[in-house]
Parts: C-alpha cells; structure tokens; sequence
C-alpha cells in the first residue's frame, strides 16, 4: 500500500473511532444548516518526493490540475480577483465573494503586498542553509482590514540539506484546518507543486514534503464519503507528479505538470455539499 493510501485509511479510521464532534461551528451549508465536523488534531503526514513518494491518493479522485490552477494564481498571479481565479479553471471560490469580486486581502494580494515569494526565492539563492525561509499568509493587518475567509493552508517552511554534493530542498505545509474528503488531498499536491517549481528556479533537486494540520475534520454530510472510502481496496501503483522541464519560477504553465498513473482511480459515489 501507498503512503498517501496509508495516511488516509489510518487518519478516516482516527477520525470514525475517536474524533471529537465540534459545537457552535461557523460554517453553514446552503440551506442554512450548521455544517459540524468530527475532528482530530495535531495530524503530521511525511514523503519523501525524492523516492518517489507523492500525496496522491488511489482511494478517490483528486482535482489535480485545478489545485495547481490555484497554487499559479495565489503565487503567479498573486491577487485575490475572482475573474483572475475562473480565468484558471478555478471556481470554488465563489461563494467567498466578499462583494467586489475578491476574496478580499488574502492568500494571492497577500503574497503581492509583503513580496513573499520573491523574498522566499531570493533568500534560497544567496542563503539556502538559513532557517528563516517562510511563506506566512496569516498577516493581522490583511485580516482585519477587509472581510474574507481566513487561510487555511497559511505557512510554508522550507529548509535546504546537501547530500552527497547536491542540494535538496524540503519543505513544510502547516494548515489550521483541513476538510479531509474535499480538499485533503488537493491540499497536499498543489503544493507539492509549488516545492517542484521553487526547486527548479534555484536548481535544486526535490527533498521532503510534510503536512502538519492541526483540525482534521470530516463534514457530517460527508460521512458516507468517508465510509465508502474506508470500503475501498487501494491501488498498487503510486501515482507521481512530474514537471516536466526546469524554468524560472513565473514561466511555469500548467501544461508543464503531468500526473502518473492516475487512469484508474476512482470518483466517490456519495454527493458531497461545499460547507461555507
């Protein structure tokens, strides 16, 4: 079995078994229902992307490329526009819409306004052995100055290691609060992503990706998504991301990603409702 396959079995089984149920939450679905959760916490998943281990799933489909659609348009693009964002295929965001079209000062005009992903490249290059590279979205002004959906995927910390002459980058995605069944694993590859495209503007090769997520939670009208996840007989191939050429950190497209040994997996047959 897989690692990502792994993960998912053992963290549904954590969730089902012994997760706690939330009270008063914030999220509604749309008839207006409060939209509670069962939840562990403190949930840490470790691959190696250099030994071909990928967070990709073989228990359920995953919105590869759209995730990877996003990550260009907070990182590329760096606004928070929704037109700009359904330019990419992304439309998920729409129910954010704090009223003028954006999702407010977050995530892409969060990373426009404090320059962070130039700093973070900048950094790597002339001190790759610093402990100071951060990406972090959680900035009070931008949360305060106008309405939006706090970030929930908000901090990435990346570590650079040599090893035998070459040099590896690592990275770390820390999330406040992650929807398992409809956004865990799309989480999970479309940053892997971003470590493969900052990897390859610097020229170094790919390290470790690990995911710390402190509320992992399944909505309560996903629970049959959950049980039939739990049902399933994982695949043996490990499905793979690959970037196909090395270029500088904007001229990366979407046409440069290709997914592996992906043909055979399967979609969920329970409906799922966006919780908001």
């Amino acid at each position: 079995m897989i690692k990502a396959d792994r993960y998912y079995l053992e963290n549904l089984t954590k969730i089902d078994n012994k997760g706690c149920f939330d009270e008063n939450p914030r999220p509604k679905y749309k008839d207006g229902v409060p939209a509670h959760t069962k939840f562990v916490t403190q949930v840490f998943e470790q691959y190696n992307l250099n030994d071909g281990e990928f967070p990709i799933t073989t228990l359920r489909n995953t919105a590869i490329k759209t995730g990877i659609q996003e990550i260009l348009w907070i990182y590329q693009d760096q606004n928070s526009s929704l037109e700009s964002a359904r330019n990419r295929g992304v439309n998920w965001w729409e129910e954010w819409n704090i009223g003028d079209g954006t999702i407010g000062q977050r995530y892409g005009a969060t990373i426009s306004k404090w320059d962070l992903i130039n700093s973070l490249l900048n950094g790597l290059k002339k001190d790759p052995f610093g402990r100071r590279h951060i990406i972090n979205l959680w900035q009070q002004e931008d949360l305060t100055n106008t309405k939006g959906l706090y970030p929930c995927a908000y901090e990435t910390l990346w570590s650079v290691r040599k090893v035998d002459g070459e040099f590896y980058l690592d990275m770390t995605l820390t999330q406040r609060s992650n929807d398992y069944i409809m956004a865990g694993y799309i989480n999970k590859i479309q940053y892997v992503a971003l470590q493969m495209m900052v990897a390859s503007h610097i020229g170094y090769k790919l390290g470790k990706f690990c995911h710390l997520t402190q509320n992992l939670h399944v909505y309560d009208r996903h629970f049959d998504a959950m049980n039939e996840i739990l049902n399933r007989t994982p695949l043996e191939n490990q499905p793979k991301l690959v970037l196909k050429e090395n270029k500088d950190f904007y001229s990366f497209s979407i046409d440069d990603f290709e997914i592996i040994n992906i043909e055979n997996i399967k979609k969920l047959n329970s409906p799922l409702e966006i919780a908001i």
